[in-house]
């Protein structure tokens, strides 16, 4: 089973799976991310006003020059106190033009084994979604990914989840992966926890994951192959 370029499998991989297997879809939950990390029963938004604090002031002896008092205001730097950098603010997520439009909430895909060839990029993008706002993913660039022992959970807001399994799933040409998390086990036993806020370390990715667990936002390729494809629902 194989579908080009202008079949996209939105909301996590249903487009494709659904379309050629069962026919159904993951239902739209919208979803709206908070404005800041303050929960008003915990505690309350309004930043507090600090209390400014007063600045000591130097007494002057007739005939003594006045020295200014370190940390105040217009206070030279000591000889030789290097000044500090100021921090670099972080970069914002850039929106990816080429994503299509997504639902939410992200399937689970896991998985045996995940392998990558021609591994192009790992970056941190933001997506649209269907209730037109944005948000940010993990995108994995690739000319091939190739996912043993699959096995795919897609939840809607009501009803049953639709699952899917397979011995393999191909993707083949012009790859593109959203993800909101990653985790899975190196070849070298070490567990990897990926996802928009966790990055991958600078070394990038190991060519195999083991064990793997991807919360799936969507993905994209020239071609999607399933080997032994088995589709059910369940509650």
């Amino acid at each position: 089973m194989r579908r080009g370029r202008s079949g996209i499998v939105a909301g996590a991989l249903v487009a494709c799976i659904a379309a050629a297997l069962a026919g159904l879809g993951a239902a739209r939950v919208p979803t709206a991310a908070p404005a800041a990390l303050c929960i008003p029963i915990i505690m309350p938004c309004t930043s507090p006003t600090p209390t400014p604090t007063p600045t000591p002031t130097a007494t002057g002896i007739p005939g003594v020059p006045t020295l200014p008092i370190p940390g105040a205001p217009g206070a030279p730097a000591a000889p030789g106190s290097p000044t500090p950098a100021p921090a670099a603010p972080a970069t914002p997520a850039a929106p990816d033009a080429g994503a299509p439009v997504f639902t939410q909430p992200p399937a689970q895909l896991g998985s045996q084994s995940l392998s990558f060839s021609g591994l192009r990029g790992i970056s941190v993008v933001t997506v649209p979604l269907a209730d037109g706002s944005r948000i940010p993913v993990l995108k994995i660039s690739a000319d091939s990914i190739t996912i043993d022992g699959f096995s795919l959970t897609v939840r809607k807001e009501t009803g049953p989840k639709l699952a899917t399994t397979a011995d393999q799933m191909a993707l083949r040409g012009n790859v593109q992966v959203y993800l909101d998390s990653v985790t899975a086990t190196g070849p070298d036993g070490k567990t990897l926890t990926l996802g928009a806020a966790t990055p991958p370390p600078a070394d990038g990715l190991p060519p195999q994951l083991l064990r793997v667990t991807l919360g799936l936002v969507g993905v994209t390729a020239d071609s999607i192959h399933f080997t032994n494809p088995h589709q059910h629902l369940t509650d």
